[in-house]
């Protein structure tokens, strides 16, 4: 389901500054990544164990953010989309973003940095699901009230889900996510060739990740 909006539309929230924030901790991720190693041991069980649960989650992140945007791909300022994932909760791509995230440091091995990304995108998130929330009600009014009452802002509610029969979607958008999406899965192959550099001994350890 979905509601237009016949008001005159108050402007939107810049994206800009959160991408910044973003980027920088995905810098920093990389910094962690070249130059510390975690403390289970590369190779040992616990470590491939924590590595691939890192990779399950970032593979839900990358197929929630594709069944997300077939909702709401091109129509997200335009329309209240209120079905399917957006049913559980207000801010599904945030949600599937986050998890990726945390999935990002699982795959390094070290549950601090999975913990610490993790904090960080959901605060990041969190800030601006709330600025957003600010202009959908301006634009949508009772509507979105009523939506937002029922609706959890970040996490899901699976006991909430409905859907619809059809729904209209953005091949642009949804080509966009899936490339997105794959930069999360390009890091399992890139994080595997560190971990042989260092093994190697080609690339100094720093610090140790916990």
């Amino acid at each position: 389901m979905a509601y237009t909006s016949l008001k005159s539309a108050p402007k939107a929230f810049d994206q800009h500054k959160r991408l910044i924030v973003v980027q920088v901790a995905a810098v920093l991720a990389i910094v962690l990544l070249l130059f510390s190693r975690p403390f289970l041991s590369e190779g040992s069980n616990g470590h491939e164990l924590v590595e691939m649960t890192g990779f399950g989650l970032v593979l839900i992140c990358f197929l929630g953010r594709l069944w997300s945007i077939l909702y709401v791909g091109g129509r997200k300022n335009d329309e209240l989309i209120v079905s399917g994932p957006f049913s559980m909760t207000r801010n599904p791509l945030y949600f599937f973003s986050t998890i990726g995230v945390i999935g990002i440091g699982l795959m390094f091995g070290s549950v601090l940095a999975a913990t610490a990304l993790g904090l960080a995108s959901f605060l990041v998130f969190r800030f601006t699901a709330g600025r957003e929330a600010e202009f959908l009600t301006a634009r949508f009014g009772t509507a979105y009230t009523a939506y937002a009452e029922r609706t959890p802002r970040f996490w899901p509610n699976p006991l909430l889900y409905r859907d619809q029969d059809h729904w209209v979607f953005s091949t642009s958008a949804l080509k966009s996510t899936f490339w997105d999406g794959l930069y999360f899965l390009a890091l399992f192959p890139l994080i595997e060739t560190v971990e042989y550099l260092r093994a190697a001994g080609m690339l100094p350890t720093l610090f140790t990740v916990y």
